[in-house]
């Protein structure tokens, strides 16, 4: 997992890589013509068709192997760096024998599965730690049905590091960071090519995310130049670990050596109609309906606030850059915060990062710091929000909402499914109620009278699979119509934070009707004791502000927080602190 690193620059000192990227191109032009949707899907098509959304969700459970996954992991540690500058001729160590292996295991899925995967490299030339050429591994499963097409798209990163970014000496096998996404991304592709999806899957390991995120940036700016339909990037990071490091950048986990294997955490950029965050919400939605009711351990899928934690960066980041709905899927737990100074003890972007330890010297591995068990639920959360969204419903490409009283009326542009859901949120950033029209495109719903309420639509098949949700739409209380004894409207009013109780960082909204004359504003955050903790700078927009309040991990307790404009105090609220 890379710092983030401005990427408009060129390092100079060193001159270790170069943000110019050409000559981008899939060394298997099949792979191109697919995600233009230039083919025969009969081509492609299995011999018996399994696309029934109840039998792939019952059946990822079953298919998706922790002996796979650990089979995966065990072979990207014998590699011994996968640093993305590291050896490409050598048939044994280096990136370029890793990324063999993988085009290699890509190839033979496909071989199991009526060579139903198209496998291709994603080459461009960027001078990246003194090596000119770099290759993304990808395998295609092309869609049934290329006259509506889009592509989605299941990522991780193959490239590992020491501290030292092109450090190519240093053992490095990164099995947490990031051999856990690699194999997820591996498996999905292994056990999701026995199945039909009417759009288009690419499975991803990308290189160069240590050094700036740039495999992913070139498949993005790719996408974006051939104008290719990508409907959404789940990007897989750190995913398998479950034990927490002495340090971790937040929001993380608890403290040394505590163990988590039921939470994910689910990053995504934004807030209010964020894409990303819808994204996350259908993945989470997706689990909810078609894998929890099936599932012998239940998993606690959290969507969090931030884009990622903090200072920290991932290869979702170049998708929602260029508008794509994008997020990343990563473990509860994870083993460091990759600063790497005098007293950093964790395994993170050091040679640690191993399978585990041989506790009794025998020469085996006995107790192990990632949990196959734990990695296969993800890998299975994965693949069912892929299967779900690659069904392409159609999404509402509108939808009317007003709220009078506790009533809220919904009217939804109508697509070709007649069946809706609509989906209310008010102070968390998972959904609070969704409820269903069938046979009409107009509602009626209950809902809190007073604050924020976020609302959103999407269609549903027979199948009863949702479509990728719409924008979300802020629906205002009903204006004041200054009757006797009624409180008039406020020109500014002051939002409950979202989410709230919360565990790190937490967003904070007001309603602006009409920007006032002003010289400076400011969102305060006191204790209960009315001392300053911080003080947001803020510039008042007419209609929907937010800003992001970031307290750190290892807070609890009750804060409140006010809106400040001009030294005035426009309105108060309070808000609960619960890491």
């Amino acid at each position: 997992m890379v710092r983030l690193i401005h990427t408009c620059l060129c390092l100079i000192t060193g001159t270790h890589f170069c943000f110019a990227q050409t000559n981008i191109l899939t060394t298997n032009p099949l792979a191109e013509q697919i995600l233009l949707g230039n083919y025969n899907p009969a081509d492609y098509a299995a011999s018996t068709i399994v696309n029934v959304p109840s039998i792939i969700a019952a059946e990822l459970n079953t298919r998706i192997s922790p002996d796979s996954l650990k089979s995966y992991i065990l072979k990207m540690s014998t590699f011994k760096t996968r640093n993305t500058g590291s050896d490409t001729l050598s048939p044994v160590t280096g990136i370029g024998a890793a990324r063999r292996w993988v085009h290699e295991q890509f190839e033979t899925f496909s071989a199991e599965n009526e060579d139903r995967l198209v496998v291709s490299y994603l080459q461009f030339n960027q001078t990246i730690c003194g090596v000119g050429q770099h290759r993304n591994i990808m395998a295609v499963l092309p869609g049934a049905n290329p006259s509506n097409n889009g592509v989605i798209l299941i990522e991780g990163h193959l490239d590992s590091r020491c501290n030292v970014l092109c450090d190519t000496a240093c053992v490095a096998e990164g099995i947490e960071d990031n051999a856990t996404g690699t194999a997820l991304v591996m498996e999905l592709a292994r056990v999701m090519s026995a199945y039909t999806f009417e759009n288009t899957i690419v499975f991803m390991a990308t290189i160069g995310e240590e050094q700036g995120l740039l495999g992913a940036n070139a498949f993005a700016a790719y996408i974006q130049q051939k104008n290719i339909p990508l409907r959404a990037v789940l990007n897989n990071d750190i995913i398998g670990g479950i034990i927490c490091g002495k340090t971790s950048s937040p929001p993380s986990c608890p403290g040394l050596d505590q163990v988590d294997s039921t939470s994910v955490r689910l990053f995504s950029f934004g807030a209010f109609n964020s894409k990303h965050k819808q994204l996350a919400r259908f993945i989470k939605l997706q689990y909810q309906k078609n894998i929890l009711p099936q599932a012998s351990v239940p998993m606690n899928v959290r969507i969090m606030s931030p884009e990622d934690r903090t200072g920290r960066g991932g290869d979702h980041i170049p998708f929602r850059e260029r508008n794509y709905a994008a997020m990343r899927f990563t473990s509860a737990n994870e083993h460091g915060d990759a600063s790497n100074n005098a007293n950093y003890t964790d395994r993170q972007h050091t040679s640690g990062d191993v399978l585990g330890a041989d506790t009794d010297g025998d020469g085996e591995v006995d107790s192990f710091y990632v949990d196959f068990n734990y990695l296969a639920r993800n890998a299975i959360i994965n693949a069912n929000a892929a299967a779900m969204a690659a069904r392409n419903v159609p999404t509402p490409s509108d939808f009317t909402a007003t709220r009078v009283g506790n009533q809220l009326t919904v009217n939804i542009t109508p697509t070709s499914t007649g069946a809706y859901r609509v989906a209310l949120r008010t102070s968390t950033n998972d959904w609070d109620s969704i409820f269903t029209l069938i046979g009409t495109t107009t509602g009626v719903f209950p809902c809190n009278p007073t604050g924020g309420l976020f609302a959103s639509v999407a269609s549903f098949d027979l199948h009863g699979v949702e479509s990728l949700f719409s924008e979300e739409k802020l629906v205002a209380p009903s204006v004041s119509t200054n009757e006797p004894n009624e409180e008039p409207t406020p020109n500014i009013q002051l939002f409950q934070n979202r989410p709230n109780p919360f565990d790190e960082a937490t967003w904070i909204s007001f309603w602006v009707n009409e920007v006032p004359t002003y010289r400076s504003a400011w969102v305060q955050i006191v204790d209960l004791q009315g001392r300053v903790i911080e003080k947001i700078p803020v510039v008042l927009k007419q209609g929907l502000n937010e800003t992001m309040y970031t307290h750190g991990y290892g807070v609890r307790g009750t804060f409140a927080y006010a809106l400040v404009v001009d030294g005035q105090v426009v309105d108060v609220r309070q808000m609960i602190f619960a890491n």
